[in-house]
């Protein structure tokens, strides 16, 4: 069977983007508003979305929304999707990227940090998944690309809210992936190792270190020379979305420089 390509990939395409103000979401964004995709940002800073707004009006006029809020709120949730269909028309792609780490073993875990990492890393996915899907099958079909961990696959040490929230958005995942197969929907997750972005380097800071210096030295750790760059994760979520990637559904994908957990 042929498949013909649009030269722009996601040609009159809509995608939803959440904690897209962020490192990863930003280069998500970027890639797919020049692939000629309409995306709406949803996210918890307005001051952040309404930058990243202005930058892609500047080159891609109309191709941008952005809905600023909780998205441990159900009600939120189900607005970034009705809004992104009545501005756009409907929905294509939902890219479910929000996160947070939490740091520390059960003893060092409060209640707070616990239920905040379930609610912003799995649920939330839920609520956004549960709303997008009848719109999708609507369209046709669509495609959903979550962001779990190499973490949540392989948990590592001291981190037991962020490895259990990860760990069931691998599952959530495949769950998902094999009950909408048959409506077309591909769902996918991509498994990261540490990224470059200003979460981790604002981790390193509350910890008393030199940001840069311990990126530097984080370099070190992984076989591949550095760890990921934003733009190096966005691709392959970018890919998972996309028509070359039209077979792959239900599956985890690790993207780690071939650096194991714990290294």
């Amino acid at each position: 069977m042929t498949v013909r390509r649009s030269s722009v990939r996601f040609a009159e395409k809509v995608a939803i983007v959440t904690g897209g103000a962020g490192g990863v979401g930003r280069a998500l964004v970027r890639t797919l508003t020049h692939e000629g995709a309409a995306v709406m940002v949803a996210d918890l800073s307005a001051d952040g979305c309404r930058s990243l707004a202005d930058e892609i009006e500047k080159e891609h006029a109309g191709a941008i929304g952005f809905v600023a809020g909780d998205l441990r709120d159900r009600a939120f949730c189900e607005r970034v999707v009705a809004e992104t269909v009545e501005r756009f028309g409907g929905v294509d792609i939902l890219f479910n990227n929000a996160g947070i780490i939490p740091r520390g073993t059960i003893l060092e875990t409060s209640d707070d940090m616990w239920h905040a990492a379930l609610d912003v890393n799995l649920t939330a996915m839920f609520y956004l998944c549960r709303a997008a899907i009848p719109v999708m099958k609507e369209r046709g079909g669509g495609a959903i690309v979550n962001t779990s961990s190499v973490w949540g696959v392989y948990p590592g040490p001291g981190h037991i809210a962020y490895c259990t929230s990860k760990g069931a958005v691998a599952s959530f995942t495949k769950s998902l992936g094999r009950d909408h197969a048959p409506d077309g929907i591909r769902v996918n997750a991509v498994c990261p190792h540490e990224i470059n972005t200003p979460m981790l380097r604002s981790g390193f800071e509350r910890r008393g270190l030199d940001p840069q210096k311990a990126v530097e030295d984080l370099n070190k750790t992984v076989p591949l020379g550095h760890v990921a760059e934003p733009e190096e994760i966005a691709d392959v979520m970018v890919f998972l979305a996309s028509d070359e990637a039209r077979y792959i559904a239900g599956e985890t994908v690790e993207v780690t420089g071939a650096k194991p957990v714990g290294s």
